[in-house]
């Protein structure tokens, strides 16, 4: 780290501990030539995520929009909206994982629909229908007995 008086670029680390409640680390250093302290301030670096519309279009991702489906999924279910943010955040962070900058909407899809699956049968029914835009009875009948197969 390069001192901010004297421009030295070796310093030592006197003292860490945790800032902005985690999400950092405050560093105290003493330059190595001239001997002054100085602050510094070490963040995880996140890129943002793109998705990638069926329309071919892209958009910066919105855990919002993931967290507002699965609500209007669970509606009138008893499934807590702490754990509906609890899947969201493992879902932001599974793509965030994959070290892909762009991620399909259908890949986003196909987790949420995972996640409820374990979740709420009748949530992940609701959710797979409007995001596989069930055609018919039929379409819907075959989720439905994809579901009761796989118990």
């Amino acid at each position: 780290m390069k001192c901010p008086y004297c421009g030295f670029k070796e310093s030592k680390v006197v003292d860490s501990r945790p800032a902005d409640e985690g999400n950092s680390i405050r560093r105290r250093r003493e330059c190595l030539s001239c001997e002054n302290r100085f602050t510094t301030y070490e963040t995880v670096e996140s890129l943002p995520i793109v998705v990638i519309k069926k329309d071919g279009s892209r958009q910066a991702f919105d855990r919002g929009k993931v967290l507002k489906g699965m609500i209007r999924a669970c509606e009138k279910r008893p499934v807590p909206l702490a754990q509906l943010e609890r899947l969201t955040d493992e879902i932001e962070q599974n793509l965030q994982n994959a070290l892909e900058r762009e991620v399909s909407s259908e890949a986003i899809g196909e987790q949420v629909m995972e996640k409820l699956k374990g979740v709420d049968e009748v949530a992940y029914v609701r959710f797979a229908s409007v995001y596989r835009q069930f055609k018919d009875i039929n379409t819907f009948m075959a989720e439905l007995n994809k579901l009761l197969e796989e118990k």
